[in-house]
Order: structure tokens, then sequence, then C-alpha cells
């Protein structure tokens, strides 16, 4: 499967006066593209502090002690805050408990949607520049390298550049127009509803407004066939307006619409919805034979046939050789790439040997920076889908041998300081003095730990260059090819893709529509006041969409919703992820909220993660007391039986269990459970417990009969619906 977000080995603590609570402690887990993955817990289980960590929104007494979240070969946990800014909202979105949260309750909701889209264009046009000019510049390199021929590599590369912005500016052109067409029939349709229920309108203004945006469309390849009836209709406009006589005095009924009026909007609102339904040229098809022969009238040829011409043309005279140049080119790139990484792989087994010994911070930096230089260099930059691990290599060994060195020398001194303090504190009270004060805890980390994080840097790197190296004639290099093309054509789309404020308003509608409120049109300029919490909810999912994320994270979106409304906005997130193509993480305490909607599930006790599996895994198959207990507590409509409340309180984190967290509450607990963290038992390819009732020489134990009732009753309802 293909993982679009890695989280491995995340420990967060946060630091309180009490002392420092262990929040999560130890978490890996992977989320596949365009699958939904539940994250579900008590509170306090460390759930939502994961999907904050994800985002960078962590409070500010936390403290990353480990791990990393890999996306887009990135390291969420060591870039910039510049860097995340691009990343936060714009790939990777969240909506939260409560939707008031993430709303300004004084500024309309329409501005607060667009704001969004308006801030992030600009950003992301110059982010397309920079990558579309970087990537070619790679494909030029590997080019020339590849064939010996540099001067056709530049002109070839030079050609698909000019041709690929030429496509978007004509694509750009067109999509402005048809943007405001649609926005235009929608307002004649709106206009045409609200005089049917006479309702107060300015009917000579809009008119003229009207007239004025007809007018106003004016890209050749959405107006040539129509061109006509354009100047016809907006004529019209012009010269019906007359037959309206507005109401004079307070009390004057509202006079209807003309027939004349009513049937120019008509025969306006056909025109619209033609040009709107009209065959859509192909611009990057176009975008060649345009480059090659200017002046030349396209827009007057029947688009169908000038999709089909120019597709072969540009294969005739541009593709077909670029494609076989970029062929090369990716084969040599890949194969480069493969001999440097067994070098490198001699490398880290070195490093590896002396990052388990004894070392100097001095010898340890400059073999990092050896190290990371020789593991750039074996990257191979035409490689579309980053390896993570690669490109995050440098900042994760540098800064894992930097807190090593720091709490060596840090520790002794945390220590020294909190047994000085303690013991003037302890001195105070046994002199009967009164103490207002509390010892600051101490902050300090196991250095055989830190030294293990080291070397689990070094061990996944090597694993990943180990199968790289042995996989290589899998590769089929006309499918990168070709994926290069898509990912150049996207970025060279957002260069030229300039959002105004009147498309940022019709996408915030469109949004609106999509999450289902109602007369989105009307209620753009409304405040959040004058919403339900669920349509509130509906805005803020739109929000989050404006920018188009590849991820969505909700953190227990529909708690604060009744049982109704939370069935419906759990299925608008199911409909919106299939539609859109999103990756989601669903945080909640409820696993009866995710039945219909997860694909994998990771239940969350306590920091850790006590059980990981498939939705089926987790619902007919689950292995955890601690999943059996929410299974048990999780009400349905058949259950007959009382619900079993999970016992006792989650443990003091400030103090975390020596064994399985969960041994206090768990009446199949045995000894270990309170002496030993269980491993994660490997249950099968997809499914994996931390339970010690795994271990093959455990009791065995049977499910709660409300579990094993409700799974037969769930098998028998699948089979008699299969």
């Amino acid at each position: 499967m293909d993982k679009i977000l890695e989280v491995k080995n995340l420990k967060v603590s946060f630091r309180t006066t009490s002392g420092t609570v262990k929040a999560v402690r130890d978490i890996s887990f992977d989320l596949e593209r365009g699958r939904t993955l539940a994250i579900v817990g008590e509170s306090g289980s460390g759930k939502s502090v994961t999907s904050k960590a994800i985002l960078g929104i962590l409070a500010g007494n936390s403290i990353i002690e480990g791990g990393e979240i890999l996306y887009d070969g990135k390291d969420l946990l060591k870039i910039n805050e510049d860097e995340m800014y691009k990343i936060r909202g714009d790939k990777i979105s969240m909506i939260f408990q409560d939707p008031l949260s993430s709303l300004n309750p004084i500024v309309k909701i329409g501005k607060q949607i667009t704001e969004a889209m308006l801030l992030k264009n600009k950003a992301s046009r110059k982010d397309a520049r920079k990558e579309f000019n970087n990537l070619l510049g790679i494909l030029e390199k590997n080019m020339a390298a590849a064939t010996g021929d540099a001067a056709k590599a530049k002109s070839l590369c030079s050609t698909f550049d000019k041709f690929c912005i030429q496509a978007n500016k004509l694509e750009n052109s067109y999509n402005i127009d048809d943007s405001n067409a649609e926005a235009l029939e929608d307002n004649v349709e709106d206009f045409l509803f609200r005089a049917s229920k006479k309702q107060k309108l300015a009917v000579k203004d809009t008119l003229r407004s009207y007239q004025k945006q007809l007018r106003s469309l004016k890209d050749p390849f959405y107006t040539a066939k129509f061109q006509s009836r354009l100047d016809a209709v907006a004529d019209r406009l012009g010269k019906v307006s007359g037959d309206y006589t507005a109401p004079k005095g307070k009390n004057a009924k509202i006079a209807a619409l003309p027939e004349s009026i009513i049937s120019t909007l008509e025969e306006m609102k056909a025109l619209l919805k033609d040009m709107r339904s009209q065959v859509r040229p192909d611009f990057f098809r176009i975008g060649l034979y345009s480059l090659d022969h200017p002046g030349e009238k396209l827009y007057e040829q029947d688009i169908r046939k000038l999709n089909e011409d120019t597709l072969h043309y540009l294969q005739e005279h541009f593709m077909n050789e670029f494609l076989t140049f970029e062929d090369k080119a990716v084969a040599y790139s890949a194969e480069e790439s493969r001999k440097k990484k067994e070098a490198v792989l001699a490398a880290l087994k070195e490093a590896r040997t002396y990052f388990a010994g004894e070392f100097d911070k001095n010898t340890a930096m400059k073999l990092c920076k050896e190290l990371s230089d020789k593991v750039e260099d074996s990257i191979d930059r035409l490689e579309i889908v980053k390896d993570s691990y690669a490109y995050t290599f440098r900042s994760s060994l540098s800064n894992g041998i930097t807190r090593y060195f720091f709490y060596k020398a840090h520790n002794p001194k945390e220590e020294a300081r909190f047994a000085r303090q303690s013991k003037k504190r302890d001195a105070l009270i046994a002199k009967g003095r009164n103490v207002d004060w509390k010892v600051v805890p101490k902050v300090v980390f196991d250095l055989e730990d830190l030294q293990a994080d080291i070397l689990s840097v070094i061990d996944q790197l090597t694993a990943r260059y180990e199968s790289a190296t042995t996989h290589t004639g899998e590769l089929n290099f006309r499918d990168r090819s070709v994926e290069i093309v898509h990912f150049l054509k996207e970025k060279a789309s957002k260069v030229v893709y300039r959002v105004t404020r009147a498309m940022a308003k019709e996408k915030a509608i469109k949004l609106m529509d999509e999450v289902g409120i109602a007369e989105p049109r009307m209620r753009f300029n409304q405040y959040p006041f004058e919403f339900s919490g669920g349509m509130r909810q509906r805005i803020v999912i739109a929000i989050a969409l404006s920018a188009d994320p590849e991820i969505l994270i909700c953190d227990e979106p529909t708690t604060a919703l009744d049982v109704t409304i939370q069935a419906q906005i759990l299925e608008l997130i199911n409909r919106l992820k299939a539609e859109r193509s999103l990756s989601v993480i669903f945080i909640t305490h409820d696993l009866g909220v995710v039945a219909n909607m997860a694909d994998d599930i990771a239940v969350m006790y306590a920091g850790k993660i006590v059980e990981f599996g498939t939705a089926d895994d987790i619902f007919y198959d689950p292995r955890h007391p601690y999943t059996w207990a929410l299974l048990s507590s999780m009400p349905d409509l058949d259950t007959k039986e009382k619900l079993d409340a999970i016992p006792g309180t989650p443990p003091n984190m400030i103090y975390p269990p020596v064994g399985d967290a969960f041994a206090d509450r768990n009446k199949y607990a045995m000894k270990i459970d309170f002496e030993m963290q269980p491993p994660m038992f490997q249950i099968s390819d997809t499914h994996k417990a931390a339970t010690w009732l795994l271990h093959p020489d455990a009791p065995k134990v049977q499910l709660p009969k409300i579990i094993t009732d409700r799974i037969a009753r769930m098998k028998k309802a699948g089979e008699q619906n299969g």
C-alpha cells in the first residue's frame, strides 16, 4: 500500500507543576493513501495529542521526547514554522470537536471560507514554480547524462516548460470565464426565485450588472460559438429594463416582473447553461500547437476535432521524442542511485558499529555530516514519491546525536538541582515551616534510549536501501516518465492559477453546497451564531477542504452533536473522502462512531497503541482486554444485556505504570501484567495487539458474552445483506 503519512516511535510529554505527564509513549502507525484510520480511546489516552503533533500545534509546555512524523520527504517534528505553514491547512487540514473554536464569531462565514483560499493561493503559486523548475532541471541534467546530447536535452525541457505554461495560461483564462458564468447563472436563478416570492429587488441595477457581467466574458475558447447570442442577450437586458416600474411609497405593493424581463433572463440562463456544457478544450494538447502557430484562431474550430488533431501534433512533434529521452533519463537516474545506495549501505553498517559503542560528540557530528552527504547524493531525485527516510536522514541523525549529548550533560545537573531543592523543602517542612512552593519536576532521559534512537535512524534507512537495491528490476520506467509529466503539468497549472475574490466566493459557495448547507448563496453573508451546531461543523469542514488537502484529521468532530446530526456528519465525511480521494485520521472515544467509516483502527490507552487492525479485525476478532471493554460498553439497538462499564480510572501518567497500563482495570490481568509491559504480538498481516494474553503460555480466556453475541449478530446480518 502507498503510505501518505508515517508516525514512528512518537513520544510526547508535558511539563506541569505536579510533574511531567507522559502523554504519548512510543507509538507508531502508518496512514495509507485513500484510507480512514480511526484512533480510538478514552479521554487522556493521547489520541488528540498525536493529531496535534502531526499539525505542529502542541501546547507550549509540550516536550517532543523522540520519534518522527514523515510526510512528503519531511519530518514534521523537525521543520520550521515557515515550512509547516505551507503544509498546515494546505496539505493537512483538521476539524476540531467544537466548531466555534475554529470560527470567528464576528466575521461572516463566507469571508472565513474565502480567506483561506486567498491567503494560500499566492504562496502555492510561488512554491509550484519552484518545484516545477527544480524537477525539470533535474530531468534535463539526467537526459543529458543518459544520452550524451546536452543540447537536445536542454531544447526538449525548454519546449516543455514553454508549452506547458502556455497551455495553463489558456486554461486559466477559460476557467475564469466558466466560473463567472456559473456564478451569473446561479445569480439569475436566485433573482427569479426571489422575484416570484414578491421580494423587494433593485431590478434596474441588477439588470445593468448582469449586462456588464455578460460583456465581461471574453475568453475566445469559451465565447466563440456564442458571441452573437451573448451580444443579443446583453442588448436586450438594456432594453427591457425600461419595462419595469419600481413601486413608490412605503405601502406600495411590489410590482411583478414584466414578461419581457422574465423571458430575457430565462434566455440568459439557457445561454449560460449551454456555454457551461460545451465540449471542453484539452489545453495541454493545444498548448504546443498554439505556441508553434501564434495568431491562428484555434477557437473557431470544432473542439472535438481540435482536441484530436492537437494530440497527434503533440505526439509527433514533441511528446514521443520527449518520452524516449525521459525514459533513458529515469533509467539512468535509478541506476546511478542504486550504485550509490550500495556504497551507502557499507557506510551505514560502519556507522552503526560506531554508534553502538562509546562515541564522542565531535567525531559523531563529523561522521553524521559525511554520512548524510552520501545519503543525500544517493537519492533518486526523479522519484515523485519521496523516500522520507532518506530525505530526513540528516535531520533525524543530527537531532538524535544532539539530544544524546545534551542530556548526557543535562541529566546530572537536573538530578543535582532536583535533589537540592527537595532537600531544602524537606528541611523547611521538618522545621515546621509553612512551605507554599513545590519542587520543579526533573526532566531527564535515559541515555540508552537516546542511543537506541540514533541506531533506529540508521537501521530504518539500512532496511530501506537493502530493499531498494534488490528490487530495481521491477521498475517500470515508462510509468515513471508519465508520472513525472503529470506532476509537471499539475505544478504548471498551479503557477498560473490566480484566485480572484469572485472566484474564491464561487468556490466557497460550491463548498457550502458540497457539505450540505442549503441555500448557500443566501447564507454566505451570515454569521456563525445564525447556524446550528451541525451546520457550524459543516462550515468548518468546508474551510478545511478549501485548500484541497490530501489528509483530513477529524478530532472528535461529532461529540458535541446530537445522534441524528452525528450520522449526517459521518456520512458527509465518508462521501467527501471518496469524492476527493482524501486520507482521513478520525479521532474518537466511541468505537460505534467509526464502525461504518474506518478502514483501520488503532486503539490507544495511556499513551500507547494497545491494538491495531482493520475494522473487521477490531469488531470481529478483538484481542486486547481494553478493546473488549470498549466494545462491551458500546450501545446498540439489539443488545438486551446490561452494558459493561469500564471499572476504575486511567492511570496518572506523571507516574506511568511499570507493566500494562490497563492492568488495574483488567479483570483478566495476570501477575506479569503488573511487572512488565507486553510487546506487540502479531496476530495476522493486518492485526496486532499488546497483551500478555497472546503469549503462548498464557491461559485461554473467552471473549465476554456481550461481544460474542454482537459478533454473531453482525455476521448474520452481513450474510443476509450479502
